[in-house]
């Protein structure tokens, strides 16, 4: 089968990205002639599909690449001309390229697919944060609030921007070219419902990693846990601090962002700050790690660090917030608690440390269930 696979980035930016990196591995694993689209970006894989790559997006081109640019439609156009894909699987191509990728698919009666990785086609800001801060659904019913909350970056001309975005590519619009709308989590669906689309579009599939990267000899543990992610205020990481400087325990911090320097200044002595680190690093200092933590505090949908975290055999306390409650059953690989309440985030790290769990078992059926092939065979039917 021939696949085209497009995001608006091509490397290992964020979660969407590792996504089609790894799915497009998996189907060349089997067999499959896969081709990308991707906005033409410094950081990008080299690929030889490149040629087809609108380039990178300057400021002026936000006026005119959210609905559809000129060159995105003519390189699209000539990628599908040579390529001629019975598939095309969308991720996250808002702005940079743009749905109107996925009307050219269908106006040539390709089959669609669309793994949905956020809130984007409800909440024109994607992450339902009123200016950053304060979750909203209010434009899951009218996308005229994200003018009147002036959303986008607290800015009235990029809120009139997204406004427009939003309204161009309006539900009716996509979900009349879109033959299937992926959706990673049960939380993801319910929320794809509520903003109106039809479910019988919607599919519930959950993300996949390479579980053979996860292997390990042993699953000792060591007297620390660990927090993996963007240092930012919406994943927590100052309510995780606050807790932390309350307990005696020793806390790893692996990854960066803006608030960095910040959280520094913040954390005592017992919170280690190790910086970004490559999968083998994380795979060592989170495959000994008492537990992991999710602290979360914006609706997340399939978090691949819970399933990387489970399969290395290191259960997860994670925010009840989004799709993290999915992935987690409680006592058995890891538990819960109610997302910005310190106290309660507090008293949980202690219980986690006072809890048993069998660290093999977490690793073996996470692995079960999250793994490449189970994946593929419920994708290839979904293709067909």
């Amino acid at each position: 089968m021939k696949i085209l696979l497009s995001n608006k980035f091509y490397y290992r930016r964020g979660g969407d990205c590792i996504y089609m990196l790894n799915l497009e591995q998996l189907l060349k694993s089997h067999g499959h002639d896969v081709a990308v689209f991707a906005m033409d970006y410094p950081e990008n894989i080299e690929t030889p599909w490149k040629q087809y790559f609108p380039q990178n997006m300057s400021k002026l081109m936000a006026f005119t690449r959210p609905f559809g640019s000129k060159e995105v439609k003519v390189k699209f156009n000539r990628l599908l001309d040579d390529f001629r894909p019975e598939v095309v699987h969308l991720n996250n191509i808002h702005t940079q390229l743009s749905p109107v990728i996925v009307e050219i698919a269908h106006q040539r009666r390709i089959k669609t697919v669309w793994t949905i990785h956020d809130l984007k086609l409800l909440c024109p800001r994607y992450d339902c944060l009123r200016n950053g801060k304060t979750l909203c659904e209010a434009c899951f019913s009218d996308k005229k609030n994200v003018l009147k909350y002036n959303c986008m970056k607290n800015s009235k001309l990029a809120s009139i921007i997204a406004y427009k975005e939003a309204i161009t590519w309006n539900k009716d619009r996509l979900e009349s070219c879109t033959d299937t709308f992926i959706c990673p989590s049960q939380f993801m669906a319910d929320k794809m419902k509520e903003g109106g689309f039809n479910p019988q579009k919607l599919t519930i599939l959950s993300n996949f990693i390479d579980t053979l990267k996860c292997k390990k000899d042993s699953y000792n543990k060591a007297e620390y846990y660990c927090f993996i992610g963007r240092l930012s205020h919406e994943k927590g990481i100052k309510t995780l601090i606050e807790a932390a400087n309350m307990l005696p325990y020793t806390l790893k911090i692996i990854g960066c962002g803006p608030l960095e320097n910040e959280m520094k200044k913040l954390a005592k002595s017992n919170i280690e700050f190790i910086g970004y680190q490559s999968w083998e690093k994380i795979k060592e200092i989170a495959g000994k790690s008492r537990f992991n933590v999710l602290s979360s505090e914006v609706f997340e949908n399939n978090p691949l660090s819970i399933i990387e975290a489970q399969c290395l055999g290191t259960p997860v306390l994670g925010a009840r917030i989004g799709g993290i409650p999915e992935l987690i059953t409680e006592g058995i690989n890891g538990m819960c608690f109610e997302s910005k309440n310190v106290n309660d985030l507090k008293e949980k790290i202690q219980i986690m440390f006072q809890s048993q769990f069998n660290y093999e078992n977490i690793a073996q059926t996470a692995q079960e269930k999250y793994n490449a092939e189970n994946y593929y065979q419920q994708l290839i039917n979904i293709y067909k």
